[in-house]
């Protein structure tokens, strides 16, 4: 039975959903999901039909999303997770971001 991952994306700095950010799922150089947050920064699904076990690189491209909000700019542009899925658990990876810091967790 294959893993499901979702993500959520939200900007510490202003207290809302981050809207419109990419994110990308790779396992090894093989991209297997992408998405883009909607208006409540959340990704329900990456990966149409679920993900094999193993393992995977969740990338966030934050910087259009900084370039679009007041300030015009961030420190970090981009965050690379790299997770570990087993077979038939739900995935749902937070990503707490501001211009100048980040934080990630395995949320339910």
């Amino acid at each position: 039975m294959n893993a499901t991952l979702s993500t959520h994306v939200l900007d510490t700095g202003t207290g809302r959903p981050a809207d419109g950010v990419l994110v990308s799922v790779f396992r090894g150089d093989e991209l297997v999901g992408t998405g883009t947050t909607d208006a409540d920064g959340r990704i329900p699904e990456l990966g149409a039909h679920g993900l094999a076990p193993g393992s995977y690189r969740i990338v966030f491209d934050i910087a259009p999303y900084f370039r679009g909000q007041p300030g015009g700019s961030a420190f970090f542009t981009r965050v690379t997770l790299e997770v570990e899925l087993a077979d038939g658990d739900h995935y749902h990876v937070p990503l707490l971001v501001s211009r100048y810091g980040c934080v990630s967790y395995r949320g339910s």
